[in-house]
């Protein structure tokens, strides 16, 4: 799904905070993604979603050459891609509906063919009583489930989370990393990046560690 060769990251004139990287996302796959703070997990999933640029190496996604990829090719690619990004980023002036249901509205799709899906995917994640609040009023638990619910509602091939669980009560945790394990068992391939060991002991899952901007993979 995406294969990393020899990939290197720095800021400016600075020294490489991302080295030699090489490693492959296959299909399917599940993998936790952690390190101690500043070893680069944030900037490693910026270059999964290809919304950052290696300064060296090469980077293949869906088969295709990312370096090669246009601006109008990279946001259908992206739309295979689901994110939840620590800042959440919903849009103040929606519902919490309606941000949920935005990528599905971009693409065309009617509402009548996923009110149901919105709806019911809010229940799972505990926010159905929050349906037609705006994210000004959420907690920042609420507002992070309603991310993770966003990244979820279009089925991506692959979920990147950023810290999903950072906010959130342990039992609230345990259960949305059942429903990260049901996504994978569908077909989609899921990396959490995350510091929280207890959430990694639950589940028997490759580990990608990053520390001084090395990866060493625990398989």
């Amino acid at each position: 799904m995406i294969r990393f060769e020899n990939v290197g990251v720095r800021y400016g004139s600075g020294d490489e905070i991302l080295k030699d990287l090489t490693f492959a996302i296959e299909p399917g796959s599940f993998q936790f993604l952690t390190g101690p703070s500043g070893a680069g997990k944030t900037s490693l999933l910026r270059l999964l979603f290809l919304s950052l640029q290696p300064t060296r190496g090469q980077i293949s996604i869906f088969d295709q050459d990312a370096s090669m990829l246009t601006v109008r090719q990279l946001p259908s690619i992206r739309r295979r891609i689901g994110i939840v990004f620590q800042d959440f980023r919903l849009l103040d002036h929606l519902t919490l509906y309606e941000n949920v249901a935005l990528p599905l509205r971009v693409r065309g799709k009617e509402e009548t063919g996923y009110r149901k899906d919105v709806v019911d995917l809010l229940k799972w994640v505990g926010l159905s009583d929050r349906i037609d609040a705006h994210p000004s009023v959420l907690s920042g638990g609420e507002q992070q489930r309603a991310a993770i619910a966003r990244a979820l509602i279009d089925q991506p091939e692959m979920l990147l989370a950023d810290e999903p669980t950072g906010n959130l009560d342990p039992t609230l945790a345990r259960r949305l990393l059942r429903l990260f394990i049901e996504l994978n068992r569908n077909g989609t391939s899921v990396v959490i990046a995350t510091h929280d060991l207890n959430l990694m002991d639950q589940y028997d899952a490759r580990r990608l560690v990053l520390n001084e901007g090395r990866l060493q993979i625990y398989e």
